[in-house]
């Protein structure tokens, strides 16, 4: 099961890129933060360095969840929910790093 069905399990608004009809299309991060923005949505993504110099420049977003990658989808989805749950659900403005626990 994919991240992004478990987070939904677990009670977020969450959606794909492929749900929005904007995987695969190579559109600049600049673009990614920015459409998330305009949908009042955060930005889960595993291009963690690129979305860390973004967030400075672009503050006035509505979150940014920047994940190490994670084989184990149930793992780190429980740490996305866990991660924004600990921000009670705020992300506005915010830079959450979620890291794949060493095991």
């Amino acid at each position: 099961m994919g991240v992004i069905k478990l987070l939904q399990d677990l009670g977020h608004n969450a959606v794909s890129a492929k749900d929005m009809g904007k995987d695969n299309q190579n559109i600049p991060d600049e673009r990614v933060l920015e459409y998330a923005t305009l949908q009042e949505r955060a930005v889960i993504t595993f291009n963690r360095k690129d979305f860390f110099k973004l967030h400075p420049s672009n503050s006035q977003h509505d979150g940014i969840i920047a994940c190490t990658y994670d084989p184990e989808q149930d793992r780190l989805a429980r740490n996305i929910d866990q991660a924004v749950n600990a921000e009670n659900g705020d992300l506005k403005q915010k830079l959450i790093r979620v890291y794949r626990p060493n095991i």
